[in-house]
């Protein structure tokens, strides 16, 4: 795992989680900043699963291989639910569903960091 690409990965969420509440104390929908946030944000994580399978594929394999695994495909899920799940809400609660995912990829990429660095990745 590439620790800096989680520190802007986790920047692109922390600043996707603002602009959702933003939206929720504006009272407003989503709008395209939140569809491009997410979208960025999905694809760093695409990037940083990409960048694992080639380092696991080398012969890294970190010491709970599933629990790993399962962040991994956790965290490629959030956002994609997120925005889903945001874009259906017809009311101004859709930023905080955006907001949500956005802290909960915040959260999960550091312990996938974690994980990984107990092997000495």
């Amino acid at each position: 795992m590439n620790t800096a690409l989680v520190v802007v990965t986790t920047i692109v969420a922390l600043a996707l989680a603002a602009v959702g509440l933003a939206a929720t104390v504006a009272r407003r929908r989503i709008g395209l900043v939140h569809v491009a946030g997410a979208l960025l944000l999905e694809a760093l994580l695409v990037v940083q699963a990409v960048l694992v399978a080639i380092a696991m594929s080398g012969g890294h394999q970190p010491v709970e291989t599933a629990t790993f695994l399962s962040y991994l495909v956790g965290v490629l899920l959030v956002p994609v639910a997120g925005l889903l799940w945001a874009r259906a809400e017809p009311t101004r609660w859709a930023g905080t569903v955006i907001a949500v995912a956005g802290g909960t990829v915040a959260v999960m990429v550091w312990r996938l960091l974690k994980l990984w660095e107990v092997t000495g990745g």
